[in-house]
């Protein structure tokens, strides 16, 4: 990783990420620690299982200090103190039991609200396979929260394994329909504090009628393209993510709808599905 002490306006105070402790989560632990230090948040690493909090080891989360010392951002036997004092960044690890996940995890934010979870995506035993109408309804009331999913067998990660980053293409999809005056803005964003260069950022919107373009906030760290493209939305933003080699999509959710949105019958789920890159989920002002 590059300079994290990047002087910016927090979109991102809070990073939340929910972890089975598996290979899958990895990505996604990579991509949470990457964005909680450039942004020098509070970063909570939650496991919801079956087994007592008690009888869940430390060790069983992934490290966040021997992480930092792996990306050569910490000295090898640092201590504990260290990630705080190098990084201003408060690292919370939690167990909680339960046997329905979704409804713990709602619980949780209800209790403890975020700005961002970051999660891993499973392919084979997708999220809306096991979410039912209670799960739903709970999470439906985290509308504000930004969740970024990390495909673990994605082409293409930001945030690899060994720290480094890799930002050069984002991909924000439009539509008349939904403000993505925020999509917009945490695209920016994140080109600012994780772009190497200069990072293009393309704004696709697909539909038969022309959409107009807003006026686009311009700086060094990022190019603005707009592309208008006809035909099946979700097909059109995949083509578009492999054509640009994309790393980031960045897509609009409703507010009413918030996490659920990326979970079932959306053009966000559908995306999702086959991403080949980290999606952001980020719910319309």
């Amino acid at each position: 990783m590059g300079d994290t002490s990047a002087a910016v306006m927090p979109l991102v105070s809070s990073v939340l990420h929910p972890t089975d402790f598996s290979r899958a989560s990895n990505r996604a632990f990579a991509h949470a620690l990457a964005i909680a230090l450039v942004w020098q948040t509070e970063f909570t690493i939650l496991h919801i299982g079956r087994k007592k909090e008690s009888n869940v080891k430390a060790s069983r989360f992934p490290p966040v200090r021997e992480t930092l010392e792996r990306w050569r951002l910490l000295q090898p036997g640092s201590p504990r103190s260290a990630v705080f004092d190098e990084f201003r960044i408060n690292v919370t690890k939690i167990a909680v039991q339960s046997r329905h996940p979704f409804l713990a995890l709602a619980d949780f934010l209800d209790r403890h609200p975020t700005n961002l979870i970051v999660l891993a995506t499973q392919r084979r035993k997708w999220l809306s396979r096991w979410i039912n109408r209670s799960d739903a309804e709970a999470l439906a009331r985290q509308s504000n929260t930004k969740t970024l999913f990390v495909p673990p067998g994605a082409k293409r990660h930001f945030v690899s394994l060994n720290g480094n980053v890799n930002l050069k293409h984002i991909l924000v999809p439009v539509n008349r329909d939904l403000d993505y005056a925020a999509a917009v803005e945490i695209a920016r964003r994140m080109a600012e504090i994780f772009g190497d260069d200069q990072v293009a950022i393309t704004l696709l919107h697909v539909g038969e009628s022309h959409m107009p373009m807003p006026s686009l906030p311009e700086g060094p760290e990022w190019t603005w393209h707009l592309e208008s493209r006809r035909g099946n939305p979700v097909a059109e933003i995949l083509s578009a993510a492999d054509r640009y080699a994309t790393d980031l999509i960045v897509m609009t959710t409703t507010g009413r709808d918030g996490v659920i949105a990326a979970l079932r019958g959306s053009t966000t789920e559908q995306v999702l599905r086959r991403a080949p890159c980290p999606l952001l989920a980020v719910p319309s002002n």
